[in-house]
């Protein structure tokens, strides 16, 4: 019998090996039909098959069948991807790009083939950061002191940047903002207000309760007016999401368990995160450990339990705010809320629901902002024009105010609109909706007690 068109090895060039290798079977639903052309940012921008969808495809089917091995020129090409899998949205055939991006990257990783950037960003955030809580926070610390403290102000005034070496300028250069507060797990359980109708159990992550903790702290808030009582469980840690982006799989696993055990150990009705990015990995948790007997099941349940914040309150229902907010806003769509959770609708239910607020829809609302977790690092270039087209469609639609659904996004818009003198405009959803309810009952804070 002949042997399948895709496993004949015509170069035998080195391929895909190991652990962690695209599957056949996602590799070859692609039919190149080109229906995802026209969705993926990177192919609008820069207008080269190679930078399409299902151009990397091509050089991963090219890699399978041993045609080309895992050169500096394919990499650079599959890199140069945001993985905002708006692709996945569009694709007739089902092609599950994000997975096989990911299986590809981890590829390059395990060959030691990465970009110097993203190595630097994986050796520097990825590993060293990310996975423990401790050093994150007291990064952050670090870094707040730095800003507040008007040490960064000096040091960029007068030109100390020039002293640093290369890459470490440019890190200096798009460092966070550190927010007013900080948020994390503990062993507290904020009460609902009124009548308990649901346990759930808030993802705490890892760089958002450092960047946008009056956020977290607004969930909280709104999750308890809603008959909530939420618990944050200790123990918990970042989502994983961005190490499984970069190709770290095995990583990813390590930081998927530790939050499974804790999560389920807590005996919560439902798992809620404000993350879209957090919220899409932990939904795939079960594909991530399918081969590991002792998780998978665990896994299955986890991700069974998981929900984004706006469906969690559109589900519930939430209670509609009384107070009028006057004001104009327009809506972002995180690319992992739209097109890899397919939540479109229920931000949108939220904001509408909000007496006074009106929505103006901007053009390619779902279309990436450039954030894309660390690619804003890695592809400043191309991040920049990205975000520029997102900027402009945001500026046509005169809102006040911009809202979104994701940190990422909520801190790459926002310093786009700052470097064009425009300040105090970007929101998460649960801001607005907690805005609301405090304009109707001011003196309500935070209930927490020890008892779990």
């Amino acid at each position: 019998m002949a042997e399948p068109k895709s496993m004949l090895r015509l170069n035998q060039e080195p391929g895909f090996q190991g652990a962690d290798v695209p599957a056949e079977s996602d590799l070859y639903r692609c039919v190149h039909c080109g229906l995802c052309l026209s969705a993926c940012p990177t192919y609008t921008h820069l207008g080269v098959e190679t930078e399409s969808p299902r151009g990397r495809i091509a050089f991963m089917k090219a890699v399978h069948e041993g045609r080309m091995g895992i050169s500096d020129r394919v990499v650079s090409h599959w890199e140069m991807c945001l993985q905002c899998r708006a692709c996945e949205a569009v694709c007739p055939s089902g092609v599950p790009y994000g997975r096989i991006m990911e299986n590809s990257r981890a590829q390059v990783l395990a060959q030691d083939k990465q970009g110097d950037g993203l190595k630097r960003i994986s050796r520097l955030f990825l590993r060293a950061a990310l996975p423990h809580p401790k050093r994150l926070r007291f990064g952050a610390h670090l870094i707040r002191l730095y800003q507040r403290s008007g040490l960064q102000k000096l040091v960029r005034a007068s030109g100390g940047l020039k002293l640093l070496p290369g890459h470490l300028s440019e890190l200096e250069a798009q460092l966070p903002v550190m927010g007013n507060q900080f948020f994390g797990p503990t062993q507290d359980v904020y009460r609902a207000l009124g009548v308990q109708k649901l346990t759930v159990g808030l993802l705490s992550g890892c760089v958002m309760p450092l960047m946008q903790g009056n956020t977290m702290h607004a969930a909280v808030r709104v999750l308890t007016r809603n008959g909530c009582d939420v618990v944050v469980p200790i123990g918990q840690g970042c989502c994983g999401a961005l190490n499984l982006h970069a190709g770290d799989l095995e990583t990813g696993r390590q930081l998927a368990r530790r939050n499974i055990d804790v999560f389920l150990a807590a005996g919560v009705d439902y798992i809620v995160t404000a993350s879209a990015g957090c919220g899409s990995s932990m939904k795939e948790y079960h594909e991530l450990l399918k081969d590991d007997p002792n998780y998978a099941g665990k896994a299955e349940r986890f991700s069974d339990l998981t929900q984004d914040i706006t469906e969690f309150l559109v589900s519930l229902p939430f209670e509609p705010p009384k107070v009028r907010l006057e004001r104009t806003i327009t809506y972002q769509d995180p690319c992992h809320l739209a097109h890899a959770q397919r939540i479109t609708q229920q931000p949108r239910d939220i904001l509408k629901a909000i007496p006074g607020v009106q929505l103006v829809e901007m053009e390619q609302a779902s279309m990436c902002c450039g954030s894309a977790g660390f690619y804003s690092l890695v592809q400043p270039d191309l991040a920049g024009k990205i975000l520029d087209s997102k900027l402009k469609n945001v500026i046509a639609t005169s809102a006040e105010q911009v809202v979104t659904a994701n940190p990422g996004c909520m801190m790459q818009i926002e310093m786009g609109l700052q470097a064009r003198g425009i300040t105090g405009k970007v929101l998460h959803v649960v801001d607005l909706l907690d805005e609301a309810y405090q304009a109707d009952a001011p003196r309500i804070h935070l209930n927490s007690s020890k008892s779990r």
